[in-house]
Parts: C-alpha cells; structure tokens; sequence
C-alpha cells in the first residue's frame, strides 16, 4: 500500500507511461523521440539509432525491447555526465516496470556503506528526489543527483529492491593493497588481464608507471565482480538490471563474465549488454563503434548519442 505523497508520484509516472504505444500486434513499442540535451554532433547519422551487433544490423525500439523481455539479466552502460543516456535509461526502465518485468535493480553510483538505507528505504516516507537524496546521503560530487534522482525514485515508488553495486572506499584500498584476488583469479584469464592493463593504461592517459597496473586491474574486477553479486537471481518472467558505466558492461572484459562464473544455470545470451554511446564525428559506421577482445563482442546493442564534450582530457593532463 502506497502513501498519499508516494501515490501522486506513481500516478505521475503512470500518466509519462501513457507516451508508450502498442502496434497492431499488440507489442509496446516506446515513443522514444528524444529532445536532445547533449549539443554536440546531433545531425551525426548515427545518432537515435540503435545497433544489433548479433545481427549486424539497425533495429527499432520495438525489436530492441523485444530482445531484452527475452533476457534474465540487462547491463545498462553509459557515459556518467551525458544527460541523454540518463534519459533512455528512464524511458527503458519505466516501461520494463509498467510490463511488471523488473525484479531488482543495482546501481554502480552506490556502494556497500549504502546498503542498509536501501534495505530500509521502504519503510520511509520519501516525499520528493530532495528528500530522497537527502536520506541516501547521496555522493553529489562523485554522481549528479539531477541523472540518477529519477531512476532511484522509479524504484522506490514502483516498490523494486535495490542494491548498491560498488565496493566501498575501505575494501578499495585493501583490494589496491594485495598481491591477488583468490576469490575471482580465474573469472578472467592471462590474455584477457593483459588487456585490461592495456585499457587501464589508456584511460587514464598513458601517465601511470607501469608498476600501478596490476592494483588498478585488480580494483577494477573486484568492483566488477561486486556488481555481478548484486544482480540477484531474478523472478520469473522479469529483469535483473544494473546501470554502471560502459566499460563495466562489456560482455568481453566486464560484470557479464562474473555473472557467468557465480552462477553456472545462466548462459552469456540470457545477459544483455545494452551500451548508450556517444558518436564520433568522424565514424559514421556502427560497426567501427563495436570493441571486441578475442571472440566476444563488448556490447549486445549500442544506442548512438550526440556528444556531451569535445574536450581532450588527457591534452589537459599534459
């Protein structure tokens, strides 16, 4: 039973809900027409597109929505600061809680030290995102409360539990710390940890000795790996979702490989990997967008983006 404040706020979401529309056959497709935020390259041809790198080829909403009701577990990816992705998250996930298909949801922006709130947070009187944020002791600086204010209160007042994702600043350090991780040594083999050196090094700029790597891969899967715990098992007929940042929902080097060792029951396709990415003004082509280490694609289906920024971070850095 909801509150009075609790049912106005469902009765909001349930009338934005209303924008969805069925087709002849009876399938929910989402009015996804998207006013952009992001003012970089929205002409780009990619952009509102969506790829099916399975089927190497463009699909709607329709099919791509079709394809998730088919799965067990979602990832969905973003880049943290573009507001358009945010926005696609919420489209996609008010109409997986208006079919009834989400079980739980587990967020990267939270970590353990978070958990309880969370497990309390129904039996709060949570009126507005104000004082939501306000009860979550929400990181403001690490995370913009105004991107994932809406998704955390969809969960809240469609009654879905919630799970903080990430490792917390204490077990980061003591994970930095050690020599090995026995716990997850052989979710990931050689070749693959060879790689996430190599990206390690690249996203932060080649400006890391080299003698930091292997503490920074091992951060990375330990929180890869907590993410993976936090999906629970989900209902039947439903979604076991995690929002996190691109990188971690890479079905080649991320959480899906962690979900696949905890649990030998779920095969790589119950996974879906859908990734929002910004494009590149000079690819036009979606599949030069596709990473790929050794035979596994990084990403199920990509929606294309405009840009948040141009700005070269790593020029900045020098």
């Amino acid at each position: 039973m909801v509150n009075g404040c609790r049912w106005v706020a469902l009765i909001r979401a349930l009338l934005w809900l209303m924008t969805l529309s069925v087709t002849a056959v009876g399938h929910a497709q989402i009015d996804w027409q998207v006013d952009w935020e992001s003012a970089l390259y929205s002409n780009h041809p990619l952009v509102g597109r969506i790829w099916d790198s399975a089927a190497n080829k463009f699909i709607d909403a329709g099919e791509l929505m079709s394809a998730i009701e088919r799965a067990s577990y979602l990832l969905l990816g973003e880049k943290h600061d573009n507001p358009d992705h945010h926005q696609l998250q919420q489209t996609i996930l008010g109409y997986l809680i208006a079919q009834n298909r989400v079980s739980n949801i587990a967020f990267e922006m939270m970590d353990s030290d978070a958990q309880g709130l969370l497990d309390d947070i129904q039996a709060q009187s949570l009126a507005d995102l104000a004082t939501l944020e306000s009860y979550l002791r929400w990181d403001e600086e690490g995370w913009d409360w105004i991107f994932y204010g809406p998704l955390i209160r969809a969960a809240y007042v469609a009654d879905i539990p919630m799970a903080a994702a990430n490792i917390n600043a204490d077990t980061m350090q003591q994970v930095y710390a050690e020599t090995s991780l026995l716990e997850i040594s052989s979710v990931l083999d050689a070749s693959t940890v060879r790689q996430l050196n190599l990206d390690i090094d690249e996203s932060h700029c080649g400006l890391l000795p080299d003698s930091q790597f292997p503490a920074m891969v091992r951060v990375q899967r330990a929180r890869d790996n907590a993410m993976a715990k936090s999906m629970q098992s989900p209902a039947a007929n439903a979604l076991s979702l995690l929002l996190a940042g691109n990188y971690h929902i890479r079905q080649d080097l991320g959480v899906p490989n962690y979900l696949l060792a905890q649990d030998s029951s779920v095969a790589r396709n119950q996974i879906v990997s859908l990734s929002f990415m910004e494009v590149d003004p000079a690819q036009t082509d979606a599949i030069d967008y596709q990473p790929q280490f050794n035979e596994v694609q990084a990403f199920d289906y990509i929606w294309f983006t405009p840009v948040i920024s141009d700005e070269d971070y790593c020029a900045s850095l020098q």
